[in-house]
């Protein structure tokens, strides 16, 4: 039996027991978060993360490049010169003949020699601006120096908000400009199953090929419908330097969105992953008005309903099923006929039993307003009349609590 001195035995079951505490096994679970960045990923938009310290940023990347089988580099960006990005110049035989080539960095070049793989920038807000500048090019044209990364490399940086950086600053704008910025946050839930040994997976998101060509004209509607009617947004330079190093819209980055929107509907992805994605492109305030046009492109045709209206689908949102009756009551008003006053009625009868009865009073009381004096009153009228006038005596009596003052006490 061989000898092991006290301290090579203590060593010998510490590394045991981290080995044990190391181990872990995946499951599939829905993450809108690892969702939205996969989709960017299979796009090969960069994708930068932001939260604070500790969040679990590079421990995503880690299990994202060990699921997707893609061997990580990661790059401090903050411990690098310009030259590590930009390449170093080395100086030949005959410089003004063959010129001075710039010499790529050992990592560029492993990551060449492998043909495809994640590049990690990690602490990108920490990185000062002379290597912010170099980093453009790497970001967006995939070259440092003479070198340029092969198509199957992908591009992931993660950074810390300027008030939890160290030494941090702040992102230029032309930087910025190149990420799809996700805000990363823990899931409690998450956590504490990762904790106890089992992580989500993620997965590359499974895009569907008969409905490319949809998604591609679903996309392409929706962007270039909201920038028809609001060309501001086309360029819109933020004013504060912080926003700046955020998402804002651009050329660029309404060509990001357009793409990430047709990745999303082609892979079947969720409102509150494009929600993500779309806001993390051009910023919060011009992505929910993109989002509130791709609601208004999912509204249901207002001809459908009426062909069918005892069929029909409503949308379940209040919000988006009160636009579909407009619409209905609109088109009718655009071509008023006898039968198509009485399918739309049928139809705010059928909106009625399948949901808020005050959702129908608007579109009722102008529907009734399209009457001529030869058309009968449908039976569906009845259908809904108690309703409507239980709704307007619920908002009558609402007003009339809200106008009258609260009684005080006598004076003493």
């Amino acid at each position: 039996m061989p000898l092991h001195t006290p301290s090579d035995s203590t060593l010998d079951v510490a590394g045991e027991l981290l080995s044990m505490l190391r181990e872990s096994t995946t499951e599939p679970r829905p993450d809108i978060q690892l969702e939205a960045l996969t989709l960017a990923v299979a796009a090969d938009l960069p994708v930068l993360l932001w939260g604070e310290p500790g969040i679990g940023k590079t421990a995503a990347l880690t299990q994202l490049a060990e699921t997707l089988d893609l061997p990580l580099t990661t790059v401090i960006a903050s411990v690098h010169e310009p030259s590590d990005f930009a390449g170093l110049p080395v100086v030949g035989d005959d410089p003004a003949e063959q010129g001075v080539p710039m010499a790529p960095p050992d990592w560029a070049v492993r990551l060449v020699r492998a043909g495809r793989g994640l590049l990690f920038l990690d602490e990108l807000s920490t990185a000062p601006p002379a290597v912010q500048a170099a980093l453009l090019r790497l970001v967006l044209e995939r070259r440092i120096g003479a070198l340029r990364l092969p198509s199957e490399v992908r591009i992931v940086a993660a950074a810390n908000p300027r008030a939890s950086a160290a030494d941090g600053w702040e992102l230029s704008p032309p930087l910025a400009n190149r990420f799809v910025h996700l805000r990363w946050t823990h899931d409690h839930d998450v956590v504490v199953r990762g904790l106890g040994g089992t992580w989500p997976r993620a997965t590359l998101p499974r895009l569907d090929p008969e409905r490319l060509p949809q998604a591609v004209e679903y996309a392409r509607r929706a962007v270039c419908g909201l920038l028809a009617v609001r060309p501001k947004l086309v360029h819109q330079l933020p004013n504060g330097e912080a926003r700046r190093g955020g998402p804002w819209p651009s050329p660029r980055s309404w060509e990001m969105s357009l793409c990430l929107i047709a990745f999303a509907t082609a892979a079947g992805s969720s409102r509150e992953v494009i929600s993500l994605l779309v806001r993390g492109t051009v910023g919060d305030g011009p992505g929910l008005e993109l989002l509130a046009g791709l609601d208004r492109m999912d509204l249901p045709d207002p001809e459908t309903l009426l062909a069918d209206p005892a069929g029909a689908a409503l949308p379940v949102r209040g919000d988006l099923r009160q636009a579909a009756l407009d619409g209905v009551v609109a088109a009718v008003g655009a071509r008023p006929e006898k039968a198509r006053w009485d399918a739309a009625w049928t139809l705010l009868a059928r909106a009625v039993e399948t949901g808020a009865p005050d959702l129908v009073v608007v579109p009722a009381t102008t529907l009734a307003a399209l009457r001529r004096e030869e058309w009968d009153v449908p039976p569906a009228i009845e259908r809904l009349a108690g309703a409507v006038s239980m709704s307007r005596r619920a908002d009558e009596a609402a007003a009339l609590v809200a106008s009258t003052p609260i009684a005080t006490s006598g004076a003493r």
